[in-house]
């Protein structure tokens, strides 16, 4: 889009055969997000200074910005669920289709649709998970909201909330975990906590009464209903799985638990909360959407707190799973977002779960066996990937060992692959066939176009901590050094 043309477009700006005037692929992108990141900019600052009837006059403009509407309807028409439609059937793949749908995009009576509801599979679980799936229109309207929403989320959020969160990471929780365990007088003790179908039972009263957004355009997208086996079903509590703004509104209904245990284990002698120097109980804190830890120096601290949070949930409608909330002494170790934190011998030690590793064993596993009529570069393309990705995952940690032992167990699985495909051919036959050498290595699985990654591939790298009290949209140029050299001390 050039510079010259209008930010909002009038209401008869269409060519004669019903064509939008302004072309898709003339955008200037960068000039977009510019001037959306603006407000962005400005309603984080006046959030940061409690002017809220301020956050309330920039909110508008940026949920009526051309600008946003163009980019609300480029995120949902590029990510994962871009081909997805929702029961009206509707999808948008040509430029044409989405430049009209960003021109058309209102608030003006807007009246959302119901979601289409599928169920898939949890990972390793015979149980389903609730997808609920919205058109194409209540998904850019989410996104367009959640515009506005995101940098009050990001302004009001739990220092340590990392979860859905702009760059944090898996990899800070970790980090910061590290910090509370890894002193010889650290905690020794731990309360893992996991909320019971958090984005399914949240209290829509209590999103009506404390989200800072459009209360009629909440209601619509809270209480639009879902469609399964024909059947029209009302939606009484909960955010919908698969809504964009989901993440958001889960993360801000969970937002000031922190706040409740400092209120009562961080209050120093000026009856004030101070985190640096007033922590007798050794109590920290850390959550990853609605999955947390918090440190206790015993076990009846840990079981006090979970006191405190049960209260504290109960409000939103929420409630803690029995199944999946435990107090751990840390010598017997607990695992957490796919790592395993243990101390042996006063030392801590971050590992790859024995789930995790299990979970992608059986995944390369089961697709070794699959793969009997694959060529060889075919199941080198679909297995480096995946390989890449879980190495990438653990490479922060203390995985050296275990990468080198799944180098092993892989290495078996590929030879029974290739036995099997030649059953009447010997072995020395086979390993020529499949393995070669390649500089000071032997025994490398590949052809003349690529070759099979190990995990060992992978090096070993800690990464940094995050400054937690480092806003996004008001220190920009933090993130972007952190993110161009994340491993540099001190960020």
């Amino acid at each position: 889009m050039n510079a010259s043309n209008s930010i909002t477009p009038s209401k008869g700006e269409r060519l004669a055969d019903n064509q939008p005037k302004y072309q898709w692929i003339d955008i200037d992108w960068e000039m977009v997000k510019e001037h959306v990141n603006r407000l962005q900019t400005r309603i984080a600052k006046a959030v940061k200074q409690g002017k809220w009837n301020l956050v309330k006059r920039i909110g508008y403009l940026l949920t009526h910005s051309f600008y946003a509407k163009l980019l609300a309807v480029k995120r949902v028409t590029q990510n994962k669920g871009k081909r997805t439609a929702g029961i009206d059937g509707v999808k948008w793949t040509t430029p044409n289709s989405k430049m009209k749908a960003a021109l058309e995009l209102s608030n003006k009576k807007y009246k959302a649709k119901p979601l289409r509801r599928v169920y898939i599979p949890k990972p390793g679980k015979t149980k389903k998970r609730p997808l609920s799936i919205p058109t194409m229109y209540d998904r850019a309207m989410q996104a367009l909201y959640a515009l506005a929403l995101q940098p009050i989320a990001e302004t009001t959020a739990d220092p340590r909330s990392f979860g859905f969160r702009m760059h944090r990471s898996t990899q800070d929780v970790r980090q910061y975990a590290f910090c509370c365990f890894g002193g010889i007088n650290s905690a020794k003790w731990v309360l893992e906590g996991d909320i019971k179908g958090c984005f399914d039972n949240i209290n829509h009263e209590w999103l009506f009464d404390n989200i800072p957004m459009d209360k009629s355009i909440l209601r619509q997208l809270l209480k639009a209903g879902f469609v399964y086996n024909r059947h029209l079903n009302p939606t009484i509590a909960g955010t919908p799985q698969g809504g964009i703004i989901s993440p958001i509104l889960a993360n801000m209904t969970l937002d000031g638990m922190e706040k409740v245990i400092s209120s009562v284990y961080h209050i120093g002698k000026n009856g004030k909360i101070d985190k640096t120097r007033y922590n007798p109980h050794k109590v920290n804190f850390a959550r990853y959407a609605d999955d947390f830890i918090v440190t206790a120096d015993s076990e009846e601290t840990a079981k006090e707190i979970a006191g405190l949070i049960k209260e504290f949930l109960k409000e939103r409608g929420l409630e803690l799973s029995v199944e999946k909330t435990h107090i751990t002494y840390i010598d017997d170790g607990f695992d957490f977002l796919g790592w395993n934190f243990r101390k042996y011998q006063g030392k801590l030690l971050i590992k790859p779960s024995r789930k995790s590793i299990g979970n992608i064993t059986r995944k390369i596993g089961d697709l070794i066996k699959r793969a009997k009529a694959w060529k060889q570069e075919n199941l080198i393309n679909v297995l480096n990937p995946i390989i890449t990705g879980w190495s990438n995952y653990h490479r922060s940690a203390v995985s050296k060992a275990i990468f080198s032992q799944l180098d092993h167990i892989v290495w078996n699985m590929l030879w029974r692959w290739a036995k099997r495909r030649h059953p009447d051919k010997g072995n020395t036959w086979i390993a020529n066939k499949y393995w070669h050498s390649e500089g000071t290595r032997n025994w490398v699985f590949s052809t003349g176009k690529n070759r099979f990654k190990l995990f060992s591939d992978t090096k070993i790298v800690r990464c940094a901590g995050l400054k937690l009290d480092k806003n996004p949209y008001i220190e920009q140029d933090y993130f972007d050094l952190r993110n161009c050299c994340p491993i540099l001390k001190g960020l």
